[in-house]
């Protein structure tokens, strides 16, 4: 029997090396100061979450990864992805559920199994890095993300929102434990002020006439930097600087881990008892679905039409990529990088400029030429890859020390900045707000669309199910949350269409990953001249492969 070529092995790593084959020498031939503007930017929106997120797992995982693991990390997978990537606009670093994960897996070692983190953690990682493998050899890009709505990505963008928010309490709660009552009202200011300040400097292009557009420019971009260095300073002014204070825990004398019991970067993973060694298979398999999601995603919106991309992108390759340094991290004992939202886009968005083009057009019977402007990136590996070599200086003991004058009242205020950012964007606040205005405010539907309850119970359902989840990274059970996000998807395909109108639906709802909806894809099968028996066949086979 012949395999249907859409799961033929290979197929899809195949074309991705051709590709990348292709392309490779053109993405170093194009450099200019907008590259190197970029470059200097996602430097920025990247380290400075990513220490933030140390700050936290330093504490949580028992000194286990800190500071210079996370930037280690960062800037190691950054600059693999950069050099050998076939989509080098995807950024990469460690992310908020990853943490979360990584935080309840070492509670889970250390509280109940008494077993040592890093080495079930590296085998975790080990076994992740060949799931990857086995995901990019069987195509599994061609059949998983293709049933994906924005019904789960837009939970899944919220989910991060809130991490983002609790890690900034939790912070401040540290702080309310160690200090005195007065360094813990100045910890409060100094979140709630980098928080402020960096929203406000990040509106500054519409600040016009005010400055020049330059200028604007860059205030909205290094809003983020220039509030952080503002309130690092802060406190070493006046009558602040006699207060208590916490900040970032580095390795400034030398290049090593952060853990007292580590002396170098490797794990002795081998150590670990056999049944622990399969048992790690299952955290495997979870990062493995958050991985391949979250890493998906991040690609996709870097790419889309507004970007206007013309080289030949894939995923396959880069999920191997992915499960290469996943593995690799495990070993080394530092976390894993990734996809980063939003991060990813921000870098597209980055490197838009204007170009012109001629098009032809027919005027009457005849043809003429004309030259429009259009907008797209400059579709290169630089700005990746100096970025990502930028952020791998900083494991370097001077350069440690640099972080190491961060208060961690200051990243709490980050964290709320990056909550806010990425809660500005999501769908559901909009139709949140929609709950809360009269019926007469509200605007007009499209006439298909009844009325406004379909749209409100869709959202009551997304925040639901995004408290839920966010729950059960609360508990001993949040390991598993990466499942639930993926039951998303064929929840929304298999029940709530049978829940919901499908004008409704087709309003609220849409394919993350392609053009369309599900809606229009049942519409276009009702249309196609077979009989019924192959339509259900047919529609029949969507919905196991959802599954």
């Amino acid at each position: 029997m012949r395999i249907p070529k859409s799961i033929r092995p290979f197929r899809l790593l195949r074309q991705d090396l051709r590709k990348l084959r292709g392309r490779y020498m053109s993405d170093w031939t194009v450099f200019n100061q907008l590259i190197l503007a970029s470059a200097v930017y996602v430097f920025f929106t990247n380290l400075l979450p990513g220490i933030t997120f140390a700050s936290d797992l330093y504490v949580l995982t028992g000194k286990s990864w800190g500071t210079i693991e996370v930037v280690f990390s960062t800037g190691l997978c950054g600059v693999i992805f950069s050099l050998f990537s076939i989509q080098p606009l995807t950024i990469l670093g460690v992310t908020g559920p990853f943490s979360v994960l990584a935080e309840n897996i070492y509670s889970l070692c250390v509280g109940s199994f008494d077993i040592p983190f890093l080495p079930f953690m590296a085998w975790s990682l080990i076994h992740a890095g060949w799931m990857h493998y086995i995901l990019a050899i069987i195509n599994a890009h061609d059949w998983t993300m293709r049933y994906v709505t924005t019904f789960s990505t837009e939970i899944f963008s919220l989910l991060n929102s809130i991490i983002y928010f609790h890690k900034a309490v939790q912070e401040l709660q540290r702080a309310h434990t160690a200090f005195s009552f007065a360094a813990f009202l100045y910890a409060i200011i100094g979140a709630v002020g980098t928080m402020l300040v960096a929203i406000f400097l990040s509106t500054a292009e519409t600040w016009k006439p005010l400055f020049h557009r330059y200028v604007r420019m860059g205030l909205a971009e290094y809003a983020a930097a220039i509030s952080i260095i503002i309130f690092i300073g802060m406190p070493h002014v006046g009558e602040l600087a006699s207060l208590d204070r916490q900040t970032l825990q580095v390795s400034s004398h030398s290049f090593t881990p952060s853990s007292p019991d580590r002396s170098v970067f490797f794990v002795q993973f081998w150590h670990l008892p056999v049944t622990w060694i399969f048992a790690a298979i299952i955290p495997g398999f979870i990062i493995t679905i958050l991985f391949f999601f979250d890493h998906e995603v991040s690609s996709i919106i870097c790419t889309i039409d507004r970007y206007g991309t013309q080289k030949p992108g894939g995923f396959a390759w880069d999920i191997v990529l992915l499960g290469t340094t996943t593995a690799l991290c495990g070993i080394l004992g530092i976390p894993p990088a990734n996809g980063l939202l939003p991060q990813a886009p921000l870098h597209s968005e980055s490197l838009l400029h204007t170009e012109k083009e001629e098009v032809q057009v027919v005027v009457g019977e005849e043809e003429k030429v004309e030259v429009r402007e259009v907008r797209r990136v400059y579709e290169q590996r630089w700005s990746a890859f100096l970025h990502a070599g930028a952020i791998l200086i900083f494991i370097s003991p001077p350069f440690q020390l640099v972080l190491g004058l961060t208060p961690t009242s200051v990243l709490a205020g980050l964290f709320m900045f990056m909550g806010e950012q990425s809660l500005s964007v999501n769908p559901i606040l909009y139709r949140f707000f929609y709950l809360l205005t009269p019926p007469s405010e509200l605007p007009e539907l499209p006439k298909a669309v009844k009325n406004y309850w379909g749209v409100h119970v869709y959202t009551i359902v997304q925040i639901v199910m995004t408290i839920i989840i966010f729950i059960v990274t609360l508990t001993k059970g949040a390991p598993a949350f990466p499942v639930i996000i993926i039951a998303l998807v064929p929840i929304r395909l298999v029940v709530m269409n049978r829940m919901w109108d499908r004008e409704t639906l087709r309003f609220v709802d849409a394919w993350a990953c392609r053009d369309g909806t599900p809606e229009d894809d049942e519409d276009r099968l009702a249309a196609s001249p077979q009989d019924s028996a192959t339509s259900a066949g047919i529609q029949q086979h969507v919905n196991l492969a959802a599954v």
